[in-house]
């Protein structure tokens, strides 16, 4: 019993850590610097590569909108496994871009930690999630 309420302890710390990174994140780039100005200032600097610019447009203006809904998911708890999946899918694409200009590009500050927090969360059994909107969701059905 111990034990278990442990790993939900854990995994809330780590849902709350790792989701304030991103929702912070998303809050900046959305309502402070603005989607238009992140894609301009972070990702525009990869027209030199083979990337096409409209690529860089899109995934520029949608990554602070994915922050800010994904990081507030994790928070809470709700629809945990997806939000994961798709901070994920944002990691890798901040890896890749910084790799393009750097191939030497020394991301443990910024990935690595983040990608340990979303691997422990999302290897974790659901069912140990116990203070998750998910969770509360889930166990209040019949038939479980």
């Amino acid at each position: 019993m111990a034990t278990t309420l442990n790993r939900a302890w854990a995994l809330l710390f780590a849902r709350l850590i790792l989701g304030l990174i991103f929702f912070m994140a998303g809050v900046m780039k959305v309502f402070q610097m603005g989607p238009l100005e992140h894609a301009r200032k972070y990702f525009l600097p990869f027209s030199d590569t083979f990337l096409p610019t409209w690529s860089l447009w899109a995934v520029g203006v949608t990554i602070p909108f994915v922050e800010l809904i994904a990081g507030a998911l994790v928070i809470v708890g709700l629809g945990t496994r997806g939000a994961l999946i798709a901070l994920g899918c944002v990691l890798v694409v901040v890896t890749f871009g910084h790799l393009l200009h750097d191939a030497l590009y020394g991301f443990s500050g910024h990935v690595i930690p983040r990608l340990a927090l979303l691997l422990f969360v999302l290897c974790l059994p659901r069912e140990d999630d116990r203070f998750s909107l998910d969770n509360l969701l889930i166990g209040s059905q019949p038939n479980r």
